[in-house]
């Protein structure tokens, strides 16, 4: 297990499936983070139980943040939120874990479909890097650790095998999922950028696949479990240094092609 002591992390969607894992996983570790901001859209609403069950255990260290990566005001609330309890540290760890999958065909999809997937899987993880970019900053200017880390300061994004363009042949058989696949390849592209813009701030972003999971998203039908994708997307995090920088690894640390 990765020791995250001293530092922060903040993860969006953080009230269910992997997010909720994450805030879970981060939490209990041997070397918990200071301080573990989770992402919710709705904090008080039914799905947000078990977040606050979390949070009751874990007061001091978990702070549940109201947040709609669909609206860009919240998102402006949210990182002013963060910013007043990081202490002038900065945060060290953002994941872009919030994300809605429409299971359409070429038929089934309309532009709303597109737009209501690009909204959420591109556009909400654009504005949070660009709103939390000085927090990040914060941290990687008052590092004292070498290089490009996930402890120092970083963005990950969560993506998808079936993102892959040089894989589609393989994959489209099994997921013909227009709005989720291109939302998600363009969130791969999103992540280069990221990667080459933020490099001189010494920012490392990446793109993690976690496999395919079951959770609400992936079905009962997922080969994976939860608690072992989280881990193992943990274990690569915590190893990913500049030499990864705009890489898209997968939860056992595989590179997927582009």
């Amino acid at each position: 297990m990765a020791a995250w002591k001293g530092s922060s992390v903040l993860i969006t969607g953080g009230n269910r499936g992997l997010g909720l894992e994450m805030v879970r996983q981060f939490l209990e570790s041997p070397n918990p983070p200071d301080q573990v901001f989770a992402g919710c859209r709705d904090p008080e609403g039914p799905r947000a139980k078990c977040l606050k069950d979390l949070s009751e255990k874990h007061s001091e260290r978990l702070f549940i943040v109201q947040l709609d990566i669909t609206d860009p005001v919240s998102i402006k609330e949210a990182a002013k939120q963060v910013e007043s309890k990081l202490n002038n540290r900065g945060l060290n760890l953002l994941i872009n874990n919030a994300a809605i999958n429409l299971h359409r065909t070429l038929d089934e999809t309309d532009s709303d479909d597109m737009m209501r997937c690009y909204k959420t899987n591109v556009v909400g993880p654009m504005l949070m890097a660009k709103e939390f970019l000085p927090c990040l900053k914060m941290a990687a200017q008052s590092s004292d650790l070498q290089g490009m880390c996930c402890r120092k300061a970083a963005v990950i994004n969560l993506s998808t095998l079936v993102a892959s363009i040089e894989k589609c042949p393989e994959t489209f058989g099994m997921a013909p999922m227009y709005p989720y696949r291109t939302s998600k390849a363009a969130l791969n592209m999103l992540t280069q950028c990221l990667s080459e813009d933020f490099r001189k701030e010494e920012i490392l972003c990446n793109a993690i696949h976690p496999g395919w999971v079951k959770t609400d998203m992936g079905g009962k039908e997922a080969p994976l479990d939860v608690v072992d994708s989280v881990g193992g997307v943990f274990q690569v995090l915590s190893a990913l240094t500049e030499k990864n920088a705009g890489q898209c690894l997968d939860w056992e640390g595989k590179i997927i092609p582009w």
